[in-house]
């Protein structure tokens, strides 16, 4: 290996690094404050690629019709609570944003031709539909069983896995998409040639953990959502509602699994059950970070994007090995460091 390849594979780790730094700080996020390990947060990613696929290709994504779905659900049991409770505005809220919001973007994307709207419009609209379902879904599958164990909520967590893999295939189709590039410039850094799209991925995935910082510095919501990961009982004493900061928190898990799937959807080609081994690899970097901390995640990333490039050069047909075996010295230090502390009651 000469200094040219090695720059490449740098690159490449980097470039899938930030991803993987991206899914691990939403791992982290949603444990912290929920306890819910979230494996579909693949799911988000393969979803809101294969939306943006299928917009471009001039069709109406199917995604938005499961929106719709969950939304009347939603509805449902909110809205239908609030009535017997006399809170009406209440109840207008409720379907206005779970059931009107879902049924007009529905029409906006069957009126509209989808296909020669401007690329950013496409992502702003695949955003629009792919974010709305993590809210939904803590709401109909999480909030019911909010109180239950750790084990619960991950089977909870399992079933949801197979149930969105299941959709993805009946939505997209066994066939892999890929999306074209946000730019096709490229720029010369020595011997390296860094392309428009690797930019991109870099620049948002900063941007993104920028606005991610302070928001939980800066706002109200933010603070909230500190307060519940770091006690939760604690901070549902001080009227922080534990409802609002679960829909809160899966709101930027979706967000920060569709927006990867955008990113990455021109770098790779994405299939319906694609999302989960790259979601495999953000848990590795959360793990790595023990599930609590964001900086030794976000580097634990960026060494699992490492490692898979160089093993791809090395040993191509064991990279994926290679790269989920570093969890077993991690989970043997871990255990051997961190004393047994029972679970929240």
């Amino acid at each position: 290996m000469d200094m040219s390849i090695a720059l490449i594979l740098g690159q490449d780790g980097i470039t899938n690094g930030a991803i993987y730094a991206l899914l691990a700080l939403a791992l982290v996020l949603v444990f912290a404050v929920t306890r819910v390990i979230f494996i579909q947060q693949g799911e988000f990613v393969a979803y809101g690629a294969l939306t943006l696929a299928m917009m471009q290709a001039g069709t109406v994504p199917a995604t938005v019709w499961l929106l719709v779905a969950m939304g009347v659900l939603v509805t449902v049991f909110d809205a239908g609570a609030a009535l017997r409770a006399g809170r009406h505005r209440r109840a207008a809220a409720v379907a206005g944003w779970n059931l009107i919001y879902p049924l007009a973007l529905a029409a906006i994307m069957a009126m509209l031709p989808v296909a020669s709207l401007p690329l950013l419009v496409q992502v702003f609209l695949t955003l629009a539909i792919v974010v709305p379902m993590g809210p939904q879904m803590y709401r109909l599958m999480y909030q019911p069983v909010a109180s239950a164990p750790v084990l619960i909520l991950l089977i909870v967590s399992v079933a949801l896995h197979i149930a969105m893999v299941g959709l993805g295939l009946l939505f997209f189709g066994a066939e892999g998409q890929r999306t074209p590039a946000f730019s096709d410039a490229s720029f010369e850094l020595g011997t390296l040639m860094v392309s428009g799209q690797t930019v991109w991925v870099l620049v948002v995935s900063a941007l993104l953990i920028g606005a991610l910082y302070q928001f939980f510095e800066r706002t109200l919501y933010g603070k909230a959502l500190r307060a519940t990961a770091i006690n939760r009982v604690g901070a549902q004493l001080m009227g922080i509602s534990p409802a609002l900061a679960g829909k809160l928190t899966f709101f930027l898990a979706a967000f920060i699994g569709a927006l990867s799937g955008v990113l990455i959807a021109p770098i790779t080609t994405i299939y319906y059950d694609t999302g989960f081994l790259i979601a495999l690899k953000g848990f590795v970097a959360a793990i790595i970070g023990g599930l609590a901390s964001y900086p030794i995640a976000a580097l634990g990333a960026l060494l699992v994007g490492l490692l898979e490039s160089f093993s791809s050069f090395w040993a191509s047909a064991y990279k994926e090995v290679i790269v989920f075996t570093l969890i077993i010295p991690v989970l043997l230090w871990r255990s051997l460091n961190t004393g047994h502390v029972e679970e929240e009651e």
